[in-house]
């Protein structure tokens, strides 16, 4: 296996948080985080004190994609920006927790957002998600460059409160995370309305043919790729994990053969930033990570204008 820490790009400027050398900066190209990022939203609107705190002081019924771009663009900002950007972008959304507060509807208690337990649960979450979803749809990552992942966001749990030591450090420590807050777990109403939300969003009328064409496929494999614990919560069947890694390689496929400097154009373009600062041979790429993907993307890709995907993936394993 050749990591990227083999060959070190010249740098130019500030690498940030992460830098050209981690796995986030590699595995965050990636188009398929946008399914990640759906996936999140389900598994995180399972914790009935975390999911009341963005329905109660949220216009999430209305805004839900907004939500969805304001997470991308944290995720793009921390992974891509300069250390100090990514730091204040970190003590916004700390002041703004401090000032959120929750009822819970039975029993009239008041706590904020801010609670190490909730603040941890929607971090853990993410990143489970964003790496789940990435591996299964085909971006090969080795065990040990998968722990890598996870304890490289220690730094994006620090950003948003959390104490680097009370942070999972590994996937082994994630998992038993998720089955240690497994009995918190529920699907209340307002998990019920991330659902409904999420498989029917308000659009206009001459939208609604795309939304049940595009949007619904990435809804419905965004669920599908959920644990099945979830999938008994929110009372609703999947199709059988093999079908639903299939949909998912599938989709990871059809996405990685769009070139990625066309996908990097989309705003705020935090990729396209970074490399204009830092040089282009801080392109993130899959073959930086593992030997094998270099044989489907080509490391002499990088020297092309195509921004170096690949037209073929196999499947995770």
């Amino acid at each position: 296996m050749r990591e990227a820490s083999s060959s070190r790009p010249p740098m130019a400027g500030d690498p940030g948080l992460f830098g050209p050398l981690s796995v986030t900066w590699q595995m965050h190209g990636d188009p398929m985080m946008w399914v990640a990022g759906v996936r999140a939203l389900y598994l995180q609107a399972l914790h009935p004190r975390a999911v009341r705190g963005v329905m109660q002081n949220s216009d999430f019924r209305k805004d839900a994609w907004g939500r969805l771009m304001r997470t991308a663009n944290f995720v793009g900002t921390t992974t891509y920006g300069t250390t100090e950007v990514a730091e204040q972008a970190g003590a916004r959304v700390r002041k703004i927790h401090t000032m959120i507060k929750v009822t819970d509807p039975d029993t009239g208690e008041r706590y904020g957002v801010d609670e190490p337990e909730l603040l941890l649960w929607v971090h853990c979450a993410e990143i489970d998600s964003y790496l789940h979803v990435a591996r299964r749809s085909g971006f090969r990552l080795t065990a040990e460059l998968a722990d890598r992942y996870v304890a490289e966001h220690r730094q994006s749990a620090r950003l948003v409160g959390l104490d680097t030591a009370d942070v999972p450090a590994s996937t082994a420590e994630l998992a038993a995370y998720f089955e240690r807050v497994r009995p918190e777990l529920a699907a209340g109403p307002e998990a019920r309305d991330v659902d409904d939300f999420l498989q029917r969003p308000p659009t206009h009328p001459l939208l609604v043919p795309a939304r049940a064409l595009l949007w619904r496929r990435v809804a419905n494999l965004a669920y599908g790729s959920l644990p099945s614990y979830a999938h008994e919560l929110y009372g609703r069947t999947a199709p059988p994990p093999v079908t639903v890694t299939r949909r998912l390689v599938t989709t990871g496929t059809i996405l990685r053969t769009v070139p990625a400097r066309l996908r990097w154009q989309l705003p705020p373009k935090h990729i396209l930033r970074a490399m204009a600062r830092l040089g282009p041979g801080t392109r993130p790429a899959p073959y930086k990570l593992d030997r094998r993907a270099a044989i489907l993307d080509g490391p002499g890709r990088a020297k092309r204008g195509n921004g170096g995907d690949g037209g073929r993936w196999r499947t995770p394993g």
